[in-house]
């Protein structure tokens, strides 16, 4: 239906994570509408992302810099007793803006939606499984997952995964926002509350 150069970009933008092909196309079409020197730019981005850009041998941050730890994994003032795994790169970004928590990070690279093999085999459980037993000085391990139910089972995953280890075990306590009236919460959001009570 479209030429094969237009075709070959959409297909490769359809890759992308919640890019379907209406929206990757949008993309494409409206990269044919800027100049040379624009698409040039976006290029040579891509490439020095590639070029720049690697991942932390402890605990898979995309870094920029020399050796192989990123700032937080190199940093001597950080808490090595405490291990906070999360899902995504953007997930240790929203909790260092809290500026609350001083321990060190484990990326697991997903979750899983289901405890098939194929989905497991995608986390980076192998990875973990060694920093907790090459690291004693770990002390607890904090699984911070999303609130969604593919969260709630990749934690589960996470607690049996770990439990050999003898590690403290904890999730991240979920409830009512701050400045939220108890009148307008839902069932689940007041059931968490409730739990996670301190």
């Amino acid at each position: 239906m479209y030429p094969h150069s237009i075709q070959k970009l959409i297909d490769l933008f359809s890759k992308l994570p919640t890019v379907g092909p209406r929206t990757a196309s949008r993309f494409v079409f409206y990269l044919v509408g800027k100049s040379k020197e624009d698409v040039d730019k976006l290029v040579a981005a891509i490439l020095d992302l590639k070029k720049n850009v690697k991942l932390c041998k402890l605990c898979f941050n995309p870094f920029e810099g020399e050796g192989e730890l990123c700032e937080i994994c190199s940093n001597p003032a950080r808490d090595k007793s405490l291990l906070c795994i999360i899902e995504k790169e953007t997930d240790l970004l929203v909790i260092e803006k809290t500026k609350k928590y001083k321990g060190l990070y484990f990326i697991l690279g997903g979750q899983v939606s289901t405890f098939k093999k194929a989905d497991i085999e995608k986390l980076r459980t192998k990875e973990l499984e060694e920093r907790v037993k090459n690291r004693p000085e770990i002390k607890e391990i904090i699984i911070a997952t999303n609130p969604t139910t593919e969260g709630e089972a990749t934690a589960l995953y996470l607690e049996r995964l770990l439990k050999p280890f003898n590690k403290k075990i904890t999730r991240l306590g979920r409830g009512l926002p701050v400045g939220g009236e108890l009148e307008y919460a839902d069932e689940e959001t007041l059931g968490s509350a409730l739990e996670g009570r301190k």
